[in-house]
């Protein structure tokens, strides 16, 4: 049947992929930093106050051009808009629940928490530095992982000097903690 003739709806297309956004664990609190905060707060502000707009007013130009059905103004808008709302949905989620914690304040401790930037040596001497950060602002090639993650998880509440074990997908790790510092993070 020609699509001119089916009626149009706002239902999801077919070829459209799922977000899979990172979950939180139930019953937990969606731990931040001040950046991680800004960060989603600003591309939330982005998409509701900029992007959106824009769309609806191509949306509404494209819809008073007649035939919407072979309108790729129309249909692509309408597509696009409804990616934009999905992630304005998750944004405001996400910012409501968020619980910030600011590294830089946390009293001197030599003990991991959330916000800590921990120093591990393998037992080969190799060292790495991992900051422990919101599972939304997790970025593994820059040092940052989740403090949900299975290495946040192993150092949470360690202390520099002790040696904690980590399974990873080649094994099981063993890695001494060298440094606890809390510090701002970008």
């Amino acid at each position: 049947m020609n699509k001119a003739f089916v009626k149009e709806t706002d239902a999801p297309d077919d070829d459209d992929e799922a977000i899979v956004a990172p979950t939180l664990p139930a019953g937990t609190k969606n731990y931040m930093t001040p950046a991680g905060y800004a960060q989603l707060d600003a591309e939330f502000n982005q998409l509701w106050k900029v992007e959106r707009p824009t769309l609806v007013e191509t949306i509404s130009w494209a819809a008073s051009n007649g035939d919407r059905s072979e309108n790729g103004d129309y249909i692509y808008g309408k597509k696009r808009l409804r990616e934009v709302d999905r992630r304005i949905r998750f944004l405001s989620k996400r910012l409501e629940h968020a619980e910030v914690v600011n590294p830089a304040t946390r009293e001197k401790t030599d003990q991991v928490f959330f916000g800590a930037t921990v120093t591990v040596a393998d037992n080969d001497g190799t060292e790495s530095t991992y900051a422990i950060v919101g599972l939304d602002e997790a970025d593994a090639g820059r040092g940052r992982i989740a403090w949900i993650s299975p290495m946040a998880r192993a150092l949470l509440k360690a202390r520099e000097g002790d040696t904690v074990n980590v399974q990873t997908p080649e094994g099981r790790r063993e890695v001494e903690i060298v440094d606890v510092r809390y510090q701002a993070i970008d």
